[in-house]
């Protein structure tokens, strides 16, 4: 039983975060969000629903400035205030934050949310785990080893999720009408203001991977629909 006991532990301690991590984000989502009216984006998220044979796609914007799309782990979808602040400024169209609606869609239909939360709770336990071990045999250096080790697991994982999201997006956006240069033409522009220092780089670039490997992904895809 006593050599149980740091497994139960390590189990116990993932199941804490990981419900403290989601009630602490939906608590946040819920005090900073309303839903999503806007004239521009209501035709684009009624479009999204019939290409799924569904009612209008549920929205909320989150009220935050940087430039973001957020799946939340109970499958809600939200836009920032600062995306809608975006398009307003006609800066970005409807249709492409259609494809950032279309693109968390895919990641609640794949789970990456939920899934998101438990990799939290993991990553904390590699690190403490990686920490206590190295720490004996590199003292200074191993919480710090640790800790790059449960980075690049954690961005390893999300660039697959992005993968993912954005070929669900695609065959959504192509169904709905819009095609996927929406999409495209977003990553564009969005890389094109994180090289733009003063402006801070957009939240939804971050963690994820090459804006150029996603588009030849979006380009290989839709060679392959049209093959067919």
């Amino acid at each position: 039983m006593l050599k149980l006991t740091p497994i139960l532990l390590l189990i116990a301690y993932l199941a804490v975060m990981w419900f403290f991590s989601a009630w602490r984000l939906k608590q946040e989502l819920n005090e900073k969000s309303t839903p999503l009216n806007h004239p521009r984006l209501s035709p684009m998220l009624k479009r999204l629903g019939e290409a799924m044979d569904l009612p209008p796609v549920k929205a909320h914007i989150y009220e935050v400035e940087p430039v973001n799309g957020l799946a939340a782990p109970d499958g809600r979808i939200f836009l920032t205030r600062g995306f809608i602040r975006k398009l307003d400024a006609c800066e970005v169209t409807p249709e492409e934050l259609a494809s950032v609606i279309a693109h968390e869609l895919g990641h609640v239909a794949h789970g990456h949310a939920r899934r998101r939360m438990i990799d939290f709770a993991g990553q904390n336990a590699i690190r403490l785990a990686l920490a206590g071990i190295l720490g004996r045999f590199l003292p200074g250096f191993g919480t710090w080893i640790a800790g790059m080790v449960a980075s690049a697991v954690a961005a390893r994982l999300s660039r697959q999720d992005e993968f993912e999201a954005d070929r669900f997006a695609s065959a959504l956006m192509t169904r709905a009408g819009f095609g996927t240069e929406p999409q495209k033409s977003l990553f564009r522009k969005l890389d094109a203001l994180s090289g733009n220092r003063s402006a801070g780089a957009p939240a939804w670039l971050l963690s994820h991977p090459p804006t150029a490997r996603r588009i030849a992904a979006i380009e290989a895809h839709e060679q392959r629909w049209s093959d067919r």
